[in-house]
């Protein structure tokens, strides 16, 4: 294995970010290391993640971008490059990794260019004053689609020094034909911007569906409760390791994906959900959301509508549920596809050239 890039998540590692551990796990010629700031628990925990810091250290790295500690962890890492996931994250590891003289790359993946950057009063200055710092202390700056690419210009990226890079997803072997356990899947953490309320809602409108609801959060409640109100068939099942999310999504006829802008302004980046699905043949009734439509091709690889109209995806899911040869035909061009432009491996070796590139 050749030189190391260090991995840097701050909360190491939260169960939805599957891309930040698939990230380093694809590196071919590059040994990647994952530092972190504070141990999540979760199914993506692994024994050689290095944390770095204490609580009373956490709190200060928050407050000055500054510590001692993380500068020797990366130091003992001897990284040739840092690649830090979400810019607020890249923020906190960014002056560390300056002052060891190693560059910096940052993926910026949604909440941290929209939510967090439009926050009002002290908490949006603070994060766009650091965007601003990340921005121009980063080596190169990552972006998972093409309206993120475009949220960093407006933040005052160089737009010269912003690509956009779909993080990509692995592609197993071409999928054997399952027995379909479910009509509809849906995968996410149940917050406003997946839109599983209009699912929920979609749902109630189609009798006799049966739908598999994948994953936790502060709206899960809320999601029982309605799911119960309107006589929807639906099975919760919280969170799954990865293997169950992929067992239950290739037997499911179509994953609905419906996100939509958030109250507060936070937007996906592109759902990797959608991409794992895609790789699996299943086929994505979705939304024109943020990066969607760069891995959703309306009528040939799924089928979109307009962000809250749930009576639009309710039809969505009608006409795919009700014509085998149309879902079997999306599916196997979201394969296709994904092929073409999300495989984990090709980007991985675009990742490992501009590592090259800027060390």
């Amino acid at each position: 294995m050749g030189r190391t890039v260090v991995v840097w998540r701050s909360l190491l590692l939260p169960a939805s970010e599957t891309f930040v551990r698939h990230h380093g796990a694809a590196l071919a010629t590059w040994r990647a290391a994952y530092v972190g700031a504070v141990k999540v628990p979760s199914h993506l925990a692994a024994d050689d993640d290095v944390i770095a810091l204490r609580r009373a250290g956490w709190l200060w790295l928050r407050l000055t971008g500054r510590s001692r500690r993380l500068r020797a962890a990366l130091a003992a890492q001897r990284p040739a490059v840092v690649h830090a996931h979400f810019g607020g994250d890249a923020w906190l590891v960014s002056g560390e990794a300056a002052r060891l003289g190693v560059p910096l790359v940052v993926t910026l993946h949604g909440l941290d260019v929209t939510a967090q950057a439009a926050a009002p009063g002290w908490r949006g200055r603070r994060h766009r004053r650091h965007l601003r710092a990340v921005f121009r202390r980063a080596a190169a700056v990552l972006a998972v689609s093409e309206p993120i690419r475009g949220r960093a210009v407006a933040l005052g990226a160089d737009p010269a020094r912003v690509r956009v890079h779909h993080t990509g997803v692995p592609l197993p072997p071409a999928p054997e034909p399952v027995a379909p356990a479910w009509d509809v899947a849906f995968v996410g953490r149940f917050v406003a911007k997946k839109g599983v309320a209009d699912l929920i809602e979609a749902l109630g409108t189609l009798p006799g569906v049966r739908a598999v609801l994948i994953g936790d959060g502060p709206l899960l409640a809320a999601a029982r409760e309605r799911a119960a109100a309107l006589g929807v068939d639906a099975t919760f099942t919280g969170a799954l390791d990865p293997a169950g999310v992929r067992r239950h999504v290739a037997a499911a006829r179509v994953l609905a994906a419906p996100s939509r802008t958030a109250p507060d302004g936070d937007t996906e980046g592109l759902p990797t959900t959608i991409l794992e699905a895609a790789a699996l043949g299943v086929p994505a009734v979705t939304t024109v959301h943020s990066g969607i439509p760069e891995a959703v091709v309306d009528g040939e690889t799924g089928l979109l509508s307009a962000e809250g109209d749930h009576a639009a995806l309710a039809v969505h899911i009608g006409k795919l549920l009700a014509d085998d040869a149309l879902r079997a035909r999306l599916g196997r061009q979201a394969r296709r596809h994904a092929e073409a432009h999300f495989d984990l491996a090709r980007q991985s070796r675009a990742l490992e050239a501009l590592y090259e590139a800027v060390s």
